[in-house]
């Protein structure tokens, strides 16, 4: 039989379809709020699009697109700063059913460049610095066939952005996309390894969004501050309005708190989500000047381990009924778990400062989660003798609606991380943790950051714990020297920039004095001082040990 109308259209899934029905809904309601600028006062002032506005202006950019050659298939390259144009670009693009190839800038330019090429895209939309970047790098451009400039353009051929946004509106009959089909590839930060291109069908966008608004419990009528502009893509299409704040999304950690709590103060802001380099810094000033924020429901946190401490910080602004929530996954399946301030404050953080590691919660919604025996080469087929006992360290591994089925031309990172199972399939995460008598997650660190010695394998996040509990420690980085097996445990100490004279010599004593109390740091008796731990540029929270490691064998050799 030959499925019916009815059934070819259920069957259709495009998430910019999740917009059109807003726009319908609620047409003159804004959709994404964004700083225009400052008064003579200096204070903010904000532009909008309503969901209306969104849905034709996109409409009218996905005709010009289309007839510039940008259609269904194209992998696209997007360099474009957060902005109203940037949200017209991203919806117009799954419209027309075009892939957004997304890396991450900060990853610097050479990776970047490279992780372009593996992407083989067929047209790029950038601003004019991302365009001087192409012509200057041009054999890792060399599948282009359009490019689109958004701003003026100089010296380069090819579209402006204002000439394809010309068309007058007629409404852009959708993609016809299904479930499997590609919708974006989004690159990983390759922090631990290579960065790989994690494939996104209009499926996994679908299940996302599900998942997140029934988990959160959002409504429409929520606003939300959105500090890092990927994750603003999922509230236009939820029906829930936007608000971009002024700031610097690449550098949360040099954020002016000032202009955060203003934009929740002004826009009645409802749910925000901040990396913990930024939950952090707003926290810090909100605590010291006895700030509250009466409108915010709940805070989402994620990107790196949030530490209970920053949490305590940024709960002090909030009223009692509010939680802040950090939820745990990865560029290819976020999020997967989770948990709430309230439990962390009241049960976990006490464990946590003990060497249990964090506690990240329980899986959300119907997503399954397994704890699997630590292996660094592929696993071809699941098997059940694969899992651990509760209260074992193991693998965290994956199955669920939203997880990404594999990597852009890379069949050789698929096979390390996915681990078949009948008609379905595992992500392994990368990460080490337990699972306790709860049914909760914990979390202890990356798999290629534990170190195994002669005697034992140490993992990350519970040691650091210990080292971190020292009244001068900002943050501590376990790192290992020497061949896998083998390794030299090495605890590298960055300290809290204060006015206070540190005598080193005698604090490392401290520390190693501290380490012999537990049984988890017996065994490290190296410590050396960085001035500044090298972190991801997305989220200023996530410690790059592999270069640690490198700078602490050159000082000890």
């Amino acid at each position: 039989m030959r499925p019916t109308n009815l059934e070819k259209e259920s069957s259709i899934v495009n998430v910019a379809s999740h917009l059109k029905r807003m726009a319908e809904i609620t047409p003159y309601k804004r959709a994404v709020v964004y700083p225009a600028g400052r008064d003579d006062c200096g204070r903010v002032t904000y532009s909008h699009l309503t969901f209306l506005q969104l849905d034709r202006e996109s409409d009218c950019l996905a005709h010009g697109m289309h007839n510039a050659g940008i259609t269904r298939g194209t992998r696209t390259i997007l360099m474009v700063k957060p902005s109203l144009e940037f949200f017209i670009i991203i919806f117009s693009l799954f419209k027309t059913g075009a892939v957004p190839v997304v890396v991450d800038p900060g990853m610097g330019i050479r990776r970047m460049v490279t992780c372009f090429k593996e992407g083989r895209p067929e047209a790029f939309i950038g601003i004019p610095t991302a365009h001087v970047l192409r012509t200057l790098n041009p054999r890792f451009f060399k599948t282009l066939k359009t490019w689109v400039t958004v701003g003026r353009r100089w010296f380069w051929r090819g579209f402006t952005l204002r000439q394809l946004r010309r068309t007058p509106w007629t409404p852009y009959s959708m993609a016809q996309t299904r479930k499997d089909d590609t919708a974006a590839i989004l690159f990983t930060t390759g922090s631990t390894g290579p960065a790989k291109g994690a494939v996104y069908t209009h499926g996994n966008f679908d299940a996302q969004l599900g998942h997140i608004k029934s988990h959160l419990k959002i409504s429409r009528d929520e606003i939300d501050l959105s500090t890092f502009p990927l994750f603003a893509l999922f509230w236009p299409a939820l029906g829930i309005t936007s608000v971009i704040p002024d700031m610097d999304p690449t550098k949360p950690a040099r954020v002016n708190p000032k202009n955060i709590i203003q934009a929740i103060l002004n826009q009645g802001v409802t749910s925000m989500f901040a990396s913990p380099a930024l939950l952090n810094r707003v926290g810090e000033y909100g605590k010291k000047n006895r700030i509250t924020l009466p409108s915010i429901k709940r805070v989402i946190s994620a990107g790196a381990p949030v530490s209970p401490s920053i949490i305590e910080q940024f709960s002090s602004m909030l009223c009692e009924d509010a939680e802040i929530h950090t939820p745990y996954g990865a560029t290819e399946a976020v999020p997967i778990i989770s948990i709430t301030s309230n439990e962390i404050l009241s049960e976990t953080r006490k464990l946590s400062e003990r060497g249990y590691g964090i506690c990240i919660g329980r899986p959300i919604n119907d997503l399954k989660i397994c704890i699997i025996k630590v292996s660094d080469g592929p696993i071809d087929k699941w098997s059940e003798d694969l899992r651990v006992p509760d209260g074992e360290i193991g693998e965290i591994s994956v199955k669920g609606d939203l997880v990404t089925r594999h990597y852009f031309g890379r069949p050789e990172s698929d096979a390390l991380a996915k681990i078949k199972d009948r008609d379905s399939f595992w992500h392994r995460m990368g990460d080490v943790g337990w699972k306790d008598s709860k049914g909760r997650i914990w979390f202890c660190g990356r798999k290629s950051h534990r170190v195994v010695t002669e005697k034992r394998t140490l993992f990350s996040i519970p040691c650091e714990a210990i080292f971190n509990n020292h009244p001068r420690v900002y943050r501590s980085a376990l790192v290992g020297i020497g061949p896998l097996h083998r390794q030299k445990p090495v605890i590298c100490i960055e300290l809290k920039r204060d006015k206070i004279k540190h005598n080193k010599k005698a604090l490392k004593n401290e520390l190693l004095e501290l380490a012999q109390q537990h049984e988890l740091t017996r065994d490290i008796e190296t410590v050396l001082f960085h001035p500044s731990f090298p972190v991801d540029i997305r989220h200023n929270s996530k410690i790059f040990r592999e270069k640690l490691a490198i700078w602490a064998e050159k000082k000890l050799s």
